[in-house]
């Protein structure tokens, strides 16, 4: 009898299991707002492992195979996960590219440049293909973009899972509330560090500027194949010493080696900042935690120039 009842509840457990909406995104980001909205009713997973460049991964079989399994995919889009369209052509469930959602605040390229050349500002040379008049993929790096993002997601687990209908809405609305909290501390820590110079070594971080105020002066974006000549190096270093005090941004887990080359002998600071939230769990507060540390991170060192 008690084995009966044993193997009963694994089946039950095995059914409500099985009765959970199986969410696979491409990158963290996404994995974080989509954490959120489940909360309590599963578990989004992700596809690229953590550090992986969405501009350069190369799918594994099992990596197809989740793909393929999942009731739900969520991306960024072309401009990002260039490897995606071929792939998601096979898939027979729905795909959401969250660069198609109506309403979204997107940023092209062009802009970003004119912007910086507006301002006297440089950009030393381009990695990937950021092309003028491409869009600027980084978008979930905008509040407002991921509140979108957030909503289309607890609709379409609604039209999947109706009985938790209300469990979704009731989380779209906490994370409403957990992100305009967040948007208005930002907004008042970041105020202060508006005119403070610095460079990145990857355009990942405009929605994020303009959000709140801030403005890079230039982008050292080099090839990871191809190392600057000395010449080229030499650009650099004049661009900061025009700059004078100011942090150099790169992204974990490596800081390239010509930052350091860079910053030789200048008053330059060097620190990191993440877009992915490579470090943070997954939870319903991920998302928010991923727009606090880049507050803090770029606070940290604008505020000691």
């Amino acid at each position: 009898m008690l084995r009966f009842l044993l193997l009963s509840c694994l089946s039950l457990l095995a059914l409500s299991a099985q009765a959970q909406v199986q969410i696979l995104t491409s990158i963290k980001p996404l994995q974080l707002i989509a954490a959120a909205i489940q909360d309590g009713q599963g578990e989004p997973q992700v596809l690229l492992p953590p550090g992986a460049s969405p501009h350069y991964f190369v799918l594994r079989p099992s990596d197809a195979k989740r793909l393929d399994n999942a009731d739900l995919f969520y991306w960024i889009g072309p401009d990002l996960e260039n490897f995606l369209p071929r792939l998601l052509k096979q898939r027979s469930q729905p795909s959401v590219a969250a660069q198609d959602l109506p309403d979204l605040h997107l940023q092209y390229f062009a802009e970003a440049h004119a912007h910086d050349h507006d301002h006297g500002h440089a950009l030393i040379e381009h990695d990937h293909a950021h092309q003028p008049g491409t869009v600027d993929a980084h978008l979930w790096l905008d509040p407002h973009n991921a509140e979108l993002i957030a909503q289309r997601i607890s609709a379409d687990l609604s039209a999947l899972d109706p009985e938790n209908a209300a469990h979704y809405a009731a989380n779209l609305q906490a994370f409403s509330q957990a992100l305009q909290e967040v948007d208005g501390q930002l907004k008042v820590e970041l105020a202060p560090l508006k005119n403070q110079p610095f460079f990145v070594f990857h355009e990942a971080f405009n929605y994020f500027e303009q959000a709140y105020g801030l403005a890079h002066t230039g982008v050292f974006a080099v090839s990871s194949e191809v190392q600057p000549g000395a010449k080229h190096v030499q650009q650099m270093r004049t661009r900061l010493q025009q700059a004078g005090a100011a942090c150099v941004f790169s992204e974990p887990p490596l800081q390239p080696r010509l930052a350091q080359t860079l910053a030789a002998g200048l008053p330059v600071k060097l620190a990191e900042l993440d877009p992915l939230g490579v470090d943070i769990p997954v939870s319903a507060q991920g998302y928010t935690q991923l727009l606090r540390n880049l507050g803090a991170q770029f606070s940290a060192c604008l505020s000691t120039l």
